[in-house]
């Protein structure tokens, strides 16, 4: 028997697929669990496989520190790694899918519901003699999905949580879900199908807009994540359609696409995930000695009106910069075009090191909408900076090369595709600044 689960070849029963991998996950869980906290004495998370890609990066952290347990670990993980892609694989040789899926398995948050759907589906020697109906239109599955969308949309903004359940399980099902309904016949083409998924994302996001639940900038900023993601489950629940035994677990699935979004949501509230600290850094050489260029860093007059198309969105913008005393203790504030930020000075080596942390700060944007203001929770401490500094560096020819760094966190998952964004906002914010500070320096104006 264990040879067969580590077997390539073949095919898979649904009901051994399922067995199989609950066994293997209690055993994975239990041996992470005792090599963790009774080998090596670290904390463990109750349920530290919600995001696998978060996991990677703290093993790769540790390789660093405690390289004996980051190896162990990863010892540990490539068997079940095996076991997982062969036995997905014959599952998916068994239901007649396309064998491309496998990859579904490592994408995190989808490759549950994934296998979930895989212990659903019939195998296709159990097809039974049913003829196809008549199936639904375009219209019904999209209204299915606004509705569904909606709900979600409360239920996660409601718990403050913007993460994998809101923008990466809730898209797959959108398509899914609604695919499933429109092609329940099995007879609609492929590319009518992959419309339809597109468009369970894109009018539930119109019709956000028009509730006052959202506005235009940050749906347009999701849009790349959530709309592969729908296209990926229309492609699947496609492929599930096109045989008649498949649609016999039709309403099993339907049950699965609804609760699935809602139980990431709940998990992910409850296991309260920490976000990294990201960085930002960017420089600029000046035609100008530290000294001077110091007195442009500590404050600086007002900029002009903003030309770059980012702040034109509603992304706040830095528009001047004062300082009340000098030396530590000292408090800079920056105006951005949403309120101030407030940043007590730490470090004060001067010309050479300015460094503040921050302990205001203001909205990150001000959403486009058609009402005349709305304020989604998630502008509320969901994009906030942690810390700042200036470094000045001379260089040959009486130059200086000036650095701003910027530390903040977001909470909103995953991280990597949201940070994204967020670095080429913070990246433009720095430019606007830098380059201020170089024409005041280069100038010889006043501050």
């Amino acid at each position: 028997m264990i040879r067969d689960l580590f077997r390539i070849t073949g095919k898979v029963s649904r009901e051994y697929y399922l067995a199989a991998g609950v066994l293997l996950f209690a055993l994975k869980y239990a041996l992470d669990y005792g090599l963790t906290a009774v080998a090596f004495d670290r904390p463990w998370t109750w349920f530290p496989y919600l995001d696998p890609l978060r996991e990677m990066r703290g093993i790769n952290a540790m390789m660093a520190v405690d390289r004996q347990y980051a190896l162990s670990m990863l010892a540990l993980a490539l068997p079940f790694i095996w076991i997982g892609t062969a036995m997905t694989s014959r599952r998916l040789r068994s239901a007649e899918l396309p064998g491309w899926l496998v990859i579904l398995f490592f994408v995190p948050v989808v490759n549950l519901v994934t296998m979930a759907i895989l212990c659903i589906l019939r195998e296709r020697g159990e097809e039974v003699g049913k003829a196809p109906g008549a199936g639904y239109g375009a219209v019904p599955a999209v209204g299915v999905a606004i509705a569904f969308c909606t709900l979600a949309v409360w239920a996660g903004t409601g718990l403050k949580n913007y993460g994998l359940g809101l923008f990466v399980a809730l898209p797959f099902c959108l398509g899914f879900l609604s695919v499933l309904i429109y092609n329940s016949s099995g007879t609609k083409s492929s590319l009518s199908s992959m419309g339809v998924a597109a468009l369970s994302v894109v009018v539930p996001g119109v019709a956000l807009l028009g509730l006052a639940r959202e506005g235009l900038g940050c749906l347009l900023m999701a849009l790349p994540l959530a709309l592969p993601l729908a296209c990926l489950g229309g492609a699947i629940a496609w492929s599930i359609q096109r045989g008649i035994g498949a649609r016999e677990g039709t309403a099993a699935m339907l049950i699965l696409m609804i609760l699935y979004p809602p139980g990431v949501m709940c998990a992910e509230y409850v296991i309260s995930p920490q976000p990294p600290l990201l960085a930002v850094r960017t420089a600029v050489d000046i035609d100008a000695p530290p000294e001077t260029v110091w007195r442009r860093v500590v404050s600086f007059s007002d900029l002009p009106a903003p030309t770059e198309w980012i702040f034109r969105t509603g992304i706040a913008y830095p528009v001047r910069a004062s300082i009340a005393g000098s030396g530590p203790g000292a408090v800079r504030q920056c105006e951005f075009s949403t309120g101030p930020f407030v940043e007590p000075i730490q470090v004060w080596d001067e010309p050479r090191l300015l460094q503040f942390s921050v302990t205001r700060n203001p909205a990150p944007m001000e959403e486009w909408t058609p009402y005349k203001q709305i304020h989604p929770k998630h502008l509320d401490n969901f994009l906030v900076s942690r810390q700042g500094q200036f470094l000045l560096t001379p260089i040959p020819g009486g130059r200086t090369h000036l650095e701003g760094t910027t530390w903040y966190t977001h909470n909103l998952w995953p991280a990597e595709s949201w940070q994204v964004w967020s670095d080429f906002i913070i990246h433009r914010i720095h430019q606007r600044v830098l380059m201020h500070i170089k024409s005041l320096a280069e100038a010889g104006g006043a501050g």
